[in-house]
């Protein structure tokens, strides 16, 4: 899979839900990377393909006034995957999300250096 800035982006983003035990809809990822939704979209499409992520449809009150969305997660191997790419070309960005440092400290006694 192709990765790139919207890419990495986007799985910084999950890897910040995934500590707070929450999903993600769309237009929030779009909100938090600051990228246009037709992006976003296609990152996520590309993340559920590879089994990245998974997505369901919200449960929703008939009478609510606006359509279901669709609430994304890290699968267990997303999880690895993005910890690893996000640790190797950012990894400040690791540092930042509480819970997942440490991995940063993992990640370099096993690679040797970062970048």
């Amino acid at each position: 899979m192709r990765i790139t800035a919207p890419t990495l982006d986007v799985l910084e983003a999950f890897l910040q839900a995934h500590v707070r035990g929450v999903e993600l809809h769309g237009w929030a990822i779009a909100k938090t990377t600051k990228r246009s939704g037709p992006t976003v979209y296609g990152v996520l499409d590309r993340l559920e393909d590879a089994g990245w992520i998974e997505g369901t449809w919200e449960e929703q009150d008939q009478q609510a006034s606006r359509p279901r969305r669709r609430l994304y997660r890290l699968s267990g191997r997303g999880i690895a995957h993005a910890r690893a790419l996000v640790a190797d070309r950012r990894p400040q960005a690791l540092r930042a999300i509480p819970g997942l440092g440490f991995l940063l400290v993992v990640y370099v006694s096993l690679v040797g250096s970062i970048r």
